[in-house]
This record gives C-alpha cells, structure tokens and sequence, in this order.
C-alpha cells in the first residue's frame, strides 16, 4: 500500500511539473528546437533524417518550420537551441550579432519558376531568370510569392531587383504570407507563376498541374547552413543538443543520407550534400 502511495505522489510530481514547464534538467536536456525552413519539412528530409538522429543520439527534436526569415528572428531571441536555413545574407547578419555560435555548409539545391501549362507569360524558352521575370511583369501575368521573410522570399525580392522591376503592389502580384507548400496550391488553383525551391515542387508535383518554365541560372543556387545558438548570450539554450544535431548534418552518415534522399522516387537526389567545401565553390 505504501508502495502505491508512493508511485501516485511520484507520477503526480511529474505531472505538476510538465504543466509548470519545469521539468528536471536530464529530462529537459535531450529536447532540441529546431528552427527551420518550411522545405525541409514539405520536401520531407527531416521525417527522413531526424529519426535516425533521434535513435544515435537519444536527443528528442521538436520542429518549428518556418520561413527562414522567421526562423532567425527565433535564434535572435534564444527560442531555438539551432538553426537549418537559407537564406544567406540574413544568416550573415545573424552571425555578426554574436547570435550564432557556428554557421556551417550543410547542402544545396536550386530554385525553379513554375507555372501553369498553358504559360500567358510564354515564360517556356528563356535564357535567364531576368528575362523570365520582365516577361512576366510585362504581360501582367499572376506571379504568387510567398511574402513571408523567408528564405525563398529573400531571393524572389533580390532576382525582381536584378531585373529592375518594382512588383510590389502591384495587381499582377499577390503575396501569401504562406509556405512554400501552401503558396504552390495557391498558385496552382490560382494558375499564376512562383518561385520555389526543387525539392518542395517535386514532393507535390503530382497534386499541383504547374510545370518548371525556368531552371538552371546560376542565380537560382540555393544553400542551406546549420547554424548554433550562442549560449552565451543565450543561456538557456541547449547548446549540447544544437551542437549534436549540427554535427549530425555535417557527418558522413548524415551527409549519405542528404545525398540519397530522393533517389528512389524521382530518380535524382533532391539535395546535395556540400559540408566540408568552400562556399566560394558553390558561388557564393
């Protein structure tokens, strides 16, 4: 009987404390936030990579996709323990805060326009994004973006500026403030253009009835870094964790993987593994 009272008071001070948010430091310790980029979650690599880091490490991750404008602003404020993002010069800016700890190369794809079939902008045959681009504008076609500060986002402003086009406001233009996955419905029943990365137009291709109109600029590159949060200007965050899951992302193993996600079902890796090389390889 005695044992019995025990076991209730026991699992009654678990109880308070899950519902205080205050739960021992050991149990506190194996969970990661990772703040992230909605394609890594819509393409579907991390319900490919983070059971495997689960089970090798006995870390738990809780996931928190975003765009990746979104996902810095979280480590500016210490509520992510590490980062997985794209969007290069806003990771550049992080880092000189002091926020990051350690920004690392992890893979890269390359954004596609896409469209609808029957292409009003006759975007189908262009040399380059910035043609591609004022075609579009000129004819008055719809283009759908994301509006969200994202990474993607980041590189849609940056490519219309290249072009010498001012699309904000405009009636052609409609932003969604959506993900990359929600913003390619839209943009599908909408019949209009977007800008997408690779891997996310493939994961939905068979639901959407866009085509790719344009790929292969240099200018579509698109790299994802892995970056830590700096404890100590954070102090609370799980570095251990954030430092576990980096070094997952840049090991072989994890890099095997990155390489052959993809493979079996559309006959090509939808990311390419880079840890390890110089990002002046790459073109940045």
């Amino acid at each position: 009987m005695k044992l019995f009272s025990s076991l209730v008071i026991t699992l009654a001070t678990v109880a308070a404390l899950v519902t205080a948010g205050t739960l021992p430091a050991f149990a506190a310790g194996k969970s990661i936030i990772l703040a992230t980029t909605t394609s890594t979650q819509d393409s579907g690599l991390l319900d490919y990579l983070i059971p495997v880091f689960e089970k090798e490490t006995g870390y738990f991750v809780k996931t928190i996709a975003v765009g990746s404008g979104q996902a810095i602003a979280m480590g500016e404020k210490g509520e992510a323990d590490v980062l997985l993002v794209h969007s290069p010069e806003a990771e550049a800016k992080f880092m000189k805060t002091g926020s990051g700890m350690e920004r690392r190369l992890v893979m890269h794809n390359d954004f596609v326009l896409v469209g609808p079939a029957k292409d009003p902008a006759r975007v189908k045959g262009s040399h380059t994004t910035v043609e591609a681009l004022k075609k579009i504008a000129h004819s008055g076609a719809l283009f759908v973006s994301r509006g969200d500060n994202s990474g993607t986002h980041a590189k849609e402003k940056g490519l219309w500026k290249g072009a010498g086009i001012n699309q904000a406001g405009q009636k052609w233009y409609q932003e969604t403030g959506l993900g990359m996955g929600q913003t390619l419905s839209v943009a599908a029943e909408k019949h209009g253009y977007t800008l997408t990365d690779r891997a996310t137009y493939l994961a939905l291709k068979k639901t959407l009835g866009l085509q790719i109109l344009l790929e292969g600029d240099a200018k579509l590159l698109n790299i994802y870094h892995v970056i830590e949060i700096n404890p100590a200007k954070w102090p609370k965050v799980n570095a251990a964790g954030g430092k576990a899951f980096a070094d997952f992302m840049v090991s072989r193993k994890g890099q095997g993987m990155i390489g052959k996600f993809g493979v079996e079902k559309f006959g090509a890796p939808l990311f390419f593994p880079d840890a390890g090389k110089k990002p002046e390889s790459l073109g940045l």
